[in-house]
């Protein structure tokens, strides 16, 4: 029996792949209040395909987002689901980092649309980010830690950058089983 590549099954759960435009190009802001339905109408696609993949893969305990463009929607819209389980999932549309830590830390970091590597990145530990709500409205949440990854992982998906843009120079990702082999985990795979 053939083994099917982790990046195949993600392709097969309807996951944009890299190398698709889509992922490369920034995602158009919501004009909230007026695109409610519209927003409402992405953010249940985004929660379908979470489930999907969340079905497939097991991510208790470790955290998981998705970005719109990741599911070929070309809108600023995001789901994270905080690691800590019972946790409601964070929504983000039209995202943007106000201002982040100086503080940094380095963590590997998967990517459903290119499941078969992880990266290890640079990120702040510290972020404050600016979203709209539906009716308008903009709210200013702190994110830190590993939610702080989650998040700014997922608002570089929907500016068009991929994880690996953020990594340090000379540095290129590794495949998921030499990873797996460091010990060393991430939000988003153990």
């Amino acid at each position: 029996m053939t083994e099917v590549r982790p990046s195949q099954r993600m392709r097969d759960l309807g996951v944009v792949q890299h190398g698709a435009d889509i992922l490369a190009e920034p995602a158009g802001a919501f004009e909230l209040p007026a695109e409610k339905t519209a927003a409402e109408r992405v953010i249940e696609q985004l929660t379908v395909a979470m489930g999907r993949i969340a079905q497939a893969h097991d991510f208790s305990g470790k955290g998981m987002g998705l970005a719109a463009p990741q599911i070929g929607i070309a809108r600023a819209a995001a789901t994270v689901r905080p690691a800590e389980a019972g946790t409601e999932p964070i929504v983000l549309l039209n995202p943007r980092i106000t201002a982040s830590s100086e503080e940094m830390d380095e963590q590997y970091e998967g990517c459903l649309s290119f499941f078969d590597v992880r990266g290890m990145v640079p990120r702040p530990l510290r972020i404050a980010v600016e979203a709209t709500a539906l009716d308008g409205t903009t709210q200013v949440t702190v994110y830190e830690r590993g939610l702080a990854r989650l998040v700014h992982h997922e608002i570089d998906h929907l500016d068009g950058l991929l994880y690996t843009a953020r990594m340090r120079p000379g540095v290129e990702p590794i495949p998921v089983g030499e990873y797996r082999q460091t010990g060393r985990a991430w939000a988003y795979e153990r």
